[in-house]
């Protein structure tokens, strides 16, 4: 077939797609977009050397089969890319299609050089451009997800250093932004392609053992429904039950998290039971009556039931979730849901829309809208701070857009949605403003807590405020939520100016004693003398009375000889440090680091050996041996530092940094040793540090650099610090160590 014949027989796909919708049928919209962006991009190839119209057409066919979206939304997607890949212009998408689709077009135009770009990914206002234009219409960012889930499907024509960035970003934002739209299938998919291009061993690892284990599974699955389905049948039930497998994300996150190897994952196999209610009003009815059926089958989990359907989750999730004992002893979570609720769940808030209609006794679409209106509010709680950090910027949108939350309750039993992980004085500034500024405590379950007090799902909760209380600014040190750190931020800066002002009378008061008058040049050499990087914080430290002015000040003021030295050394500061960036515009190399120079080649990977060892940086965040996965970030020094791939600040920095980000493997001849540290947790018993001890000297020929034990109820758990020369050497110890008496778990630390 022809490179235009594949065009067409896609864009037929995408069209019949469409047309076995329930959507209106708006064809010839939906022809005129596909002509004008054929016609547009004819001579734009992508990366793979393929005709660029393949790309927006995939990207349409993703927003209207995956997402199930309109005909706005099909034209916006074939439309997305125009005016950066040709010379047309929004006021000609305007004119030839309408306002809404140029909105959608002109808000992805907006983004697509954003925080997701190459030039400017590191500075957090463009991430603010998508959140507002977000918030503006929500299917900018569906599209936006559909883009991001076809660069993924074809990742492999990209550079390696770029499919680490590209990868990292997708884990870090897209992903959890897929999660709280409620967009399963397509957070699920973007998690695994994720791995595979981050840790692409580990991944086709466990895809192996998958595919080991797959008839185990079927056989597991048909004895446990088998009984299942005849007492759905009996009761007269129309439904039909589906496997769902982990996916090798989860399987590897969840190893990484427990400690546990592939066979020590025993939920891989869920239950899923979709069934068609027989009247709308009973939907939540007949869930419950499932699972009382199944209670009389298996036993259930007594921790283990989770009501989704009375409170469903912030994406619009609703289900009823038990796990029930197998007949081969294995626990099963069989996860319940309606027809409906199990579109939702795959789909999102774009299912929700399918769903509207007056007759709705749950009004399926008002508490929709409701939720997504509430989460783009909290967007724009987290936008009304005007100068955030990149990175705290983007820690408060994990903490606040993509957190799982709970439900307290107020005093007068209120439900509250808050984010896990939220403290009393969160909530206190959740609910209003007044009760967070004045909150001295809080009675958390009728029990006195300080304001720090993490808050768990189901506790109730009452303010205790003082109007003497004052925000001070240690709080920002433990709240979670953007309403509580930009409420305290704002009135810490309102306090900060009234000290300023305070500080400028006494410093003018002070210098007109003296004969002299306040000038900018003074506020400069009295902030550099004593080392305060801004005039107002100057300033603020002279009301709080922490500088006190005297003749030094005056010697600085009038640069007198015993100051000289002191400017002297500030001026001269560079040639005691043991590396300068240099001018030449190469890569330059001194006795510790290297410095990158303009000209330095980004698309080459970085080798590690014990040569050159010396010119990286290797940060403390997570300690990368030889043997793991890694990657190299020029930091703001422009020197070479290397992470883990795994790294949490690594993750930060693919989505914040993307363009600083290198490919960098190992090649060590084994020559070193690297400090590592080692946890372990066991039976607590005598003699067992004397084991570990020996193995470790007589075995290894190691010496033991720091070692810590504690024992509670006769479990003992200890850490302890060694050097390894790499990550098979680590593997072996540990192995090893496994196999002493009364010895339970033995991992790798996180850092």
């Amino acid at each position: 077939m022809t490179e235009e014949g594949m065009i067409q027989a896609a864009f037929d796909n995408l069209l019949q797609g469409y047309l076995n919708s329930n959507h209106r049928k708006k064809v010839d919209v939906i022809q005129k977009a596909y002509n004008f962006a054929l016609h547009a991009t004819q001579n734009v190839r992508r990366p793979s050397g393929e005709h660029y119209m393949v790309h927006p057409i995939a990207v349409a066919t993703i927003a209207s089969q995956e997402m199930g979206l309109g005909s706005t939304s099909i034209c916006a997607a074939l439309l997305h890319d125009v005016i950066e890949k040709s010379d047309y212009n929004i006021d000609d998408i305007k004119v030839i299609f309408g306002s809404k689709i140029a909105q959608i077009v002109e808000g992805l135009t907006k983004i697509a050089g954003g925080i997701f770009g190459d030039k400017a990914s590191e500075q957090a206002e463009n991430f603010k451009k998508l959140l507002l234009t977000m918030s503006e219409d929500i299917r900018v960012i569906l599209i936006k997800i559909c883009d991001r889930l076809d660069n993924m499907r074809h990742l492999d024509a990209q550079p390696v250093a770029k499919q680490y960035k590209i990868a990292g970003e997708t884990l870090f934002i897209y992903a959890p932004l897929a999660n709280r739209l409620g967009l399963n299938q397509i957070k699920t998919e973007l998690e695994d392609l994720s791995f595979k291009y981050e840790h692409p061993e580990e991944y086709a690892g466990i895809e192996k053992k998958l595919a080991y284990t797959h008839e185990q599974r079927e056989h597991l699955f048909d004895d446990f429904t088998n009984p299942i389905r005849e007492a759905l049948d009996r009761i007269g039930t129309k439904y039909e039950i589906k496997a769902r497998i982990k996916s090798p994300y989860s399987i590897w996150n969840k190893m990484q998290k427990k400690h546990v190897s592939f066979d020590e994952i025993y939920d891989i196999l869920a239950v899923r039971i979709v069934f068609t209610p027989h009247n709308k009003e009973d939907e939540v009815k007949e869930c419950f009556n499932i699972y009382v059926e199944l209670c009389k089958l298996y036993q259930s989990h007594p921790d283990r039931l989770r009501d989704w359907l009375s409170h469903p989750k912030a994406n619009g999730y609703q289900a009823l979730h038990v796990t029930l004992m197998s007949n081969q002893g294995r626990w099963i979570e069989v996860q319940i849901r309606s027809k409906r609720m199990d579109e939702i769940a795959e789909q999102g808030f774009a299912a929700h829309w399918k769903y509207k209609t007056d007759s709705d006794p749950m009004n399926t679409e008002r508490v929709a809208e409701d939720e997504l209106n509430g989460w783009l509010r909290t967007i724009k709680e987290i936008l009304d701070d005007p100068q955030p950090d990149a990175m705290d910027f983007l820690d408060a949108i994990k903490l606040n857009l993509f957190a799982s939350e709970i439900f307290v309750f107020s005093p007068k039993g209120d439900i509250i949605t808050m984010p896990a992980g939220c403290t009393a004085l969160d909530y206190a500034f959740q609910i209003h403003t007044y009760l967070g500024t004045h909150c001295i405590g809080a009675k958390v379950n009728h029990k006195l807590v300080p304001l720090s007090h993490k808050l768990k799902g189901g506790d109730q909760v009452e303010i205790i405020t003082s109007n003497s209380q004052h925000v001070q600014p240690v709080w920002i040190n433990f709240v979670t939520t953007a309403k509580a750190r930009n409420k305290i931020q704002a009135l810490l800066r309102k306090q900060e100016r009234e000290q300023a002002k305070e500080g400028t009378a006494i410093l003018t008061a002070w210098l007109e004693q003296n004969g002299l008058s306040l000038t900018t040049s003074i506020l400069n050499k009295l902030a550099e003398a004593h080392k305060e990087k801004q005039h107002d914080r100057l300033l603020v430290a002279i009301a709080k009375g922490e500088i006190t002015l005297g003749e030094k000040d005056l010697d600085t003021i009038f640069c007198k000889k015993q100051h000289d030295s002191t400017k002297k050394s500030s001026k001269g500061w560079r040639k005691y440090l043991p590396f300068v960036k240099p001018k030449k515009k190469e890569t330059v190399r001194d006795e510790d680091c290297m410095v990158i120079g303009k000209d330095f080649d980004k698309t080459q990977t970085i080798v590690i050996t014990e040569d050159n060892i010396s010119h990286y940086k290797f940060p403390d965040c997570c300690k990368p041996i030889p043997g793991d996965p890694i990657l190299a970030y020029i930091n703001k020094e422009n020197k070479l530092e290397i992470h883990s791939r795994s790294c949490t600040d690594a993750a930060r920095l693919k989505s914040t940094f993307g363009a600083n980000i290198l490919a960098a493997q190992w090649n060590m001849r084994g020559d070193m040793s690297f400090m590592t540290t080692i946890a372990m947790k066991g039976i607590d018993r005598k003699g067992m540090i004397k084991d570990v001890t020996i193995l470790l000297s007589d075995t290894f020929e190691l010496n033991i650099h720091r070692l810590t034990v504690s024992t509670e109820d006769g479990i003992f758990t200890g850490e302890l610090e060694i050097k390894v020369r790499d990550n098979s050497n680590l593997d072996e110890i540990i192995k090893k160590i496994l196999t002493i008496n009364g010895m339970q778990t033995v991992h790798r630390a996180q850092i």
